[in-house]
């Protein structure tokens, strides 16, 4: 069967049966006719001709660098919590810290139709920014502050400078730190900035060379902690980016035998799984990402609906969890930070 039979058996145009499956306009007795040969015959509409029609798929597109990242994992849940409430289904794609792949991965959204893309992007190159101008589908980039873009990022500059001097409170005068590529804007410029101003404040601004960049694992973590050691002996106290090469770091130091806290303090970003189960347990700083996973989803879904407010950014709270690797006997949080 098809719209004209539908029309016939209900004594109404094609048109209106057209209306009716794609919520138009038609009268309530023209619905309730219509719903009746719908219901007696079990005609489904094309899908896929509908979404030619209509250009509305229901599917949002979700870009991420990794899925085997707490973080990550974290901003999907939030994603998927929020999508169960609404018609809109999640397609996935996964690019390895690959801007190629994310290049190509935006080209895929837009060729399939996708009503809307969340996107968390380590860089964000000039052939991004051409693409995402391209696109013509509201985009929310989750994780970075681009200008001109709808985001939803984290204040990684304030929690890394307040970490350091957390730390230099508690009279830690030789720190060193390990962070990731400053092309990564957040994780990378962002934290690393926190930390070289927070101890130039404090007047040791020859803290602020006192660095290494590492990759997010583990393995890099630990590497990291290598070169600090050859480089910087004298070390008490060390700052990292994420939790992963926080925990990486404790490992080198556990090989080396050299005691957490007592001999040097160990911190992260990040507030993982990870840090709660290392020994000791990892003074940490807590970002919502679970929440931005949430939030993306209803900025996105405004754009789509024409309802949002136009091109904005979000800027997300943090708090610090001081435990033990820091000398704290068991973990607090300092909900005064970054609210």
């Amino acid at each position: 069967m098809n719209i004209s039979d539908i029309a016939k058996l209900a004594g109404v145009s094609s048109s209106a049966v057209s209306r009716y499956f794609n919520d138009g306009y038609i009268s309530e007795e023209k619905r309730e006719a219509i719903r009746k040969v719908v219901e007696q015959t079990g005609y489904r509409p094309s899908v896929p001709a509908q979404n030619l029609r209509t250009r509305k798929t229901n599917l949002i597109g979700v870009i991420l660098p990794r899925i085997d990242s707490f973080s990550m994992a974290r901003v999907v849940e939030g994603i998927l919590r929020e999508l169960e409430v609404t018609d809109y289904h999640m397609m996935l794609a996964v690019t390895q810290n690959d801007p190629k792949r994310e290049i190509e991965y935006l080209r895929v959204c837009r060729d399939k139709q996708v009503n809307g893309v969340i996107m968390s992007a380590t860089v964000m190159t000039p052939v991004h920014r051409k693409v995402l101008a391209e696109l013509e589908i509201p985009i929310v980039l989750v994780g970075q502050d681009v200008r001109g873009c709808q985001c939803i990022y984290h204040d990684d500059y304030h929690a890394m400078y307040d970490m350091t001097r957390y730390v230099l409170s508690l009279g830690r005068t030789r720190l060193s730190y390990i962070g990731v590529l400053k092309e990564d804007k957040a994780a990378g410029a962002g934290r690393t900035h926190g930390y070289q101003d927070a101890v130039r404040d404090a007047g040791l601004s020859h803290l602020a060379d006192r660095t290494e960049i590492s990759g997010f694992d583990y393995r890099d973590g630990y590497e990291a902690a290598c070169r600090i050691g050859e480089r910087f002996p004298d070390t008490d106290a060390l700052i990292c980016a994420t939790d992963k090469i926080a925990a990486g770091a404790m490992r080198y130091l556990r090989d080396r035998g050299i005691h957490v806290p007592e001999q040097i303090a160990v911190t992260g970003a990040g507030d993982s799984e990870l840090a709660r189960v290392v020994s000791p347990t990892l003074t940490t700083i807590h970002y919502h990402y679970e929440d931005s996973g949430t939030m993306a989803v209803r900025m996105l879904i405004g754009a789509m609906s024409d309802c949002g407010t136009g091109i904005h950014s979000i800027k997300m709270g943090y708090y610090l969890v001081k435990s033990e690797s820091t000398g704290e006997k068991t973990g607090s949080r300092d909900t005064m930070a970054g609210q």
